[in-house]
């Protein structure tokens, strides 16, 4: 991999190597530190307001509240679940296993202390900005099955899907498991988040089936500022989540954000421009979906392309996940409700597979090492496929299985009536 020493890959053989109180031999590196610390809260950003506003202004106004309580309560909820044994799950050895999940020595961080370094990072601090990611990718998912799940059953299966395809998934790319062995190219979560999310997501919508009245009736946005406002913060966000992958404050960093900002802006303008000629005006729905698709499909390939493969990237996640979402929404009458896996789990799959030609040297990129394009491509489809197969098959069980225990939905009448004084006894806004 080629973000420095201290990339994701390499972490578990740093954890590895560590003395019982994991102190390093490397000092404490105070700009590394302040970055990764601002990366942090950047991620957790895109969460907590960013996500929650995008997809709060997405849906009907009698479920806004539902939708940013999800968003809220799974951070909570993964939090608490990631200090319990996720980190360790990930990041530890798991002995026999290890080439398909952790350990659980590193349950509750026993040793953790202010002077535990990870490389020359503090531990915590590394923590920290790992549980973000864990926390963002369940939250994702909501988007598929937005205005009709129950608020019980979709926490147990975000808990349920957090341990069962996140956990191993990343321990196979992040945590030194078989994908990581073979190769494969994730600098930010292409494979981990948005494929794992994306297809979940498609999973979810078809399990639950459609909203009441979908596709015939009307349900656009109810307040499109709002989705303006999350997009923004999103974009500014993701840069924590990008640049803050490289762990170092240097030319890595900056080389991620930029191409992070380059794609975003391209698929915002590629999306823009063909609803533009497809349907005579640009919309503001369109140009802030664009932007996410940009930066969703960019996210396996910051670290390791140029901004030329990156302008290249932009395009093509605006292009092809632009029709991804006419296909479902149209052709196959999906209801994905905010469009979770054309724009997420579409763009992680391109972004995965770009990445291994455009992170060659001859086309802009940081180069692939001793191996060529037609390999790493040939690894990045593995991972892909692999990744799709383990995220439906488990989504699907655990669905089926809660459905069997506790129901997926509401009823009809509650449907009807809003999640938001259904589940929460309470209403977003109030006639004045």
């Amino acid at each position: 991999m080629m973000k420095r020493l201290y990339t994701k890959k390499n972490i578990l053989f740093l954890l590895l190597s560590l003395a019982p109180g994991l102190v390093t031999a490397d000092e404490l590196n105070q700009a590394n530190t302040a970055w990764v610390l601002t990366s942090t809260a950047l991620v957790l950003f895109m969460t907590l307001p960013g996500l929650s506003l995008f997809y709060a202004g997405l849906v009907r106004s009698k479920n806004v509240l539902s939708v940013l309580m999800q968003c809220f309560a799974i951070t909570c909820m993964i939090s608490i679940l990631w200090l319990a044994g996720m980190y360790s799950l990930i990041f530890t050895d798991g002995g026999a296993v290890q080439s398909f999940i952790g350990g659980l020595s590193k349950a509750f961080v026993p040793n953790m202390g202010t002077d535990s370094l990870i490389g020359d990072i503090p531990e915590a601090v590394f923590f920290m900005f790992q549980m973000t990611f864990a926390i963002i990718t369940p939250a994702l998912i909501v988007g598929a099955f937005a205005e009709r799940m129950k608020f019980s059953t979709m926490m147990v299966f975000s808990a349920l899907w957090a341990l069962l395809v996140y956990v191993p998934v990343c321990h196979w790319v992040w945590g030194g498991g078989w994908l990581a062995d073979m190769g494969v190219m994730d600098f930010a979560g292409g494979i981990v988040i948005h494929i794992t999310a994306g297809v979940s997501a498609l999973v979810a919508a078809l399990v639950l089936g459609k909203r009441k009245g979908f596709p015939t009736v009307a349900m656009p946005p109810h307040n499109m500022p709002m989705v303006v406002t999350g997009a923004g913060m999103l974009w500014v966000g993701w840069f924590g989540f990008n640049a803050g992958s490289a762990l170092t404050a240097d030319g890595s960093a900056g080389m991620a954000m930029l191409v992070t900002h380059i794609s975003a802006a391209a698929g915002s303008l590629t999306w823009m421009i063909i609803e533009w000629i497809r349907f005579g005006k640009p919309s503001v729905l369109g140009i802030v979906t664009g932007m996410v698709a940009g930066l969703g499909t960019i996210t396996p390939a910051s670290g390791f392309v140029g901004p030329a493969g990156a302008l290249a990237i932009g395009i093509t996640a605006g292009i092809v996940c632009f029709y991804a979402v006419q296909i479902i929404k149209r052709h196959y009458r999906i209801d994905d409700s905010l469009d979770v896996f054309p724009v997420h789990g579409i763009g992680g799959i391109v972004g995965s597979l770009l990445t291994g030609v455009f992170a060659a040297e001859s086309l802009g990129g940081l180069g692939l090492g001793d191996v060529t394009i037609l390999h790493q491509v040939g690894v990045q489809a593995v991972a892909v496929v692999a990744t799709v197969i383990w995220s439906v098959s488990f989504s699907y069980i655990i669905l089926k299985v809660l459905d069997s225990l506790m129901g997926l939905r509401v009823s009809d009448d509650q449907e009807v009536e809003g999640l938001d004084t259904v589940l929460h006894e309470e209403t977003g806004y109030h006639n004045i």
